[in-house]
C-alpha cells in the first residue's frame, strides 16, 4: 500500500509561500452585525421541519385530547401552562441553535497578506484548511455540510440543521433539556389520562371517539418515550463535553492528541456565560463572552520539526477517523 504524504491532507509551514495563498480569494466583505446564519442543507431543513411537526403534534394531543376535555380545570390549567411554557422554550432554543453562527472561521483568509500580518516567529506555524481556504485555529474542524471550519466543533446535528460549536452549544443543550422535559411531562399525562379513562366512560374523557383517542395517545406515548431517551442521552453527552472541555471530535482523537483540560466549573461558565443565574436557562440571552479575536488560536507553537510532524500526523489521523466514524460525529 502506498503511503500518501501528510501534506496532501493539510498544508502546514512557517512561510506563507508554502500555503499557496495565491489560490485563495480574499475573504468576502463581512456582512452587517446580526446577520442571520442559516445552512441550506435539504436533509437538515427536513429534519428541522419534522422536529417542529412532532412538537406541535404533541401540543395538539395534550391540549385537545387530554386537557381541554378534562373536568378538572385546575389540573388542566396548571399542566397546560407548564407544558406550553416548556414547548415554547424548546422551540425557541431550537431556533437559536439553528440560526446562530456556531463559530465559523472567516472563509478564504489564507491570503499572503493576512499570513504575513501574523508575523510568525521561529517555531511558530499555521494550518490551512484546503477545503475552505482558511487559516485553521486550534481546536477548529471543517464541517462538510456547513462547508466551513468551526471553532470547538462538537458535531453536526441535522435536527437543528447546524453544527454544534463554540457559540451555540448553550442553545443546543437547552433544546435537548426542554425536549426531554416535555417528553417526560407528556408521558406522565398520558399515563394519568389512560387511568382516568379506564375508570370512567371513554366517551366522556375525550372529545374524539375512543378508537381515535387511543391511537393519538399511543402515538404520543411512542414519540415521547423515543425523544426522552434520545434527548436525555444527548443532554448528558453535551454536559459531559462541557465539564471536561472536550468536544466529540476531540474525544475520538484523544489518544492521538492528548490535551490539557480546564476546570469543570470554569468550562460550564464559559459555555453558559458568567456566574450561575436564571439566564443559563434562557434561550434569548447569549453567553456573556467577549468577541473572539480574528487571530485567536491561528498561530501554533512547536519546539522542533519532529513536533511539527507529530502534530501533522495526528491531525491527518484525526481526519481519517472522522471519515470512518462519520455517523457517530454527525449525531448520536
Amino acid at each position: 500500500m502506498m503511503l500518501v504524504p501528510t501534506h496532501h491532507f493539510r498544508d502546514i509551514e512557517r512561510k506563507p509561500e508554502y500555503l499557496q495563498p495565491e489560490k485563495c480569494t480574499p475573504p468576502p466583505f463581512p456582512g452587517p452585525a446580526g446577520t442571520m446564519w442559516f445552512i441550506r442543507d435539504g436533509c437538515g431543513i427536513a429534519c428541522a421541519i419534522v422536529t417542529w411537526f412532532l412538537v406541535l403534534y404533541a401540543e395538539f394531543v395534550v391540549l385537545f385530547v387530554m386537557l381541554i376535555p378534562s373536568r378538572d380545570y385546575v389540573y388542566s390549567v396548571i399542566n397546560g401552562i407548564v407544558f406550553n411554557l416548556l414547548a415554547f422554550l424548546a422551540l425557541a432554543s431550537h431556533c437559536r441553535a439553528m440560526l446562530t453562527d456556531p463559530g465559523a472561521v472567516p472563509k478564504g483568509n489564507a491570503t499572503k497578506e493576512f499570513i504575513e500580518s501574523l508575523q510568525l516567529k521561529p517555531g511558530q506555524v499555521v494550518y490551512k484548511c484546503p477545503k475552505c481556504c482558511s487559516i485553521k485555529p486550534d481546536r477548529a474542524h471543517h464541517c462538510s455540510v456547513c462547508k466551513r471550519c468551526i471553532r470547538k466543533m462538537d458535531h453536526h446535528c441535522p435536527w437543528v440543521n447546524n453544527c454544534v460549536g463554540e457559540n451555540n452549544q448553550k442553545y443546543f443543550v437547552l433544546f435537548t433539556m426542554y425536549i426531554a422535559l416535555i417528553s417526560l411531562h407528556a408521558l406522565i399525562m398520558v399515563g394519568f389520562h389512560f387511568l382516568h379513562c379506564f375508570e370512567e366512560d371513554w366517551t366522556k374523557c375525550s372529545s374524539f371517539s375512543p378508537p381515535t383517542t387511543v391511537i393519538l395517545l399511543i402515538l404520543l406515548c411512542f414519540e415521547a418515550l423515543l425523544f426522552l431517551i434520545f434527548t436525555s442521552v444527548m443532554f448528558g453527552t453535551q454536559v459531559h463535553s462541557i465539564c471536561t472541555d472536550e468536544t466529540g471530535i476531540e474525544r475520538l482523537q484523544r489518544k492521538k492528541q492528548p490535551r490539557e483540560h480546564s476546570g469543570s466549573w470554569k468550562s460550564v461558565q464559559e459555555a453558559f456565560g458568567g456566574e450561575f443565574s436564571l439566564n443559563w436557562f434562557n434561550p434569548f440571552t447569549r453567553p456573556c463572552q467577549p468577541d473572539t479575536p480574528i487571530d485567536k488560536g491561528l498561530v501554533r507553537q512547536v519546539s522542533s520539526l519532529s513536533d511539527m510532524d507529530n502534530m501533522e500526523t495526528a491531525e491527518t489521523q484525526s481526519e481519517e477517523t472522522k471519515e470512518r466514524d462519520s455517523v457517530e460525529v454527525l449525531d448520536e
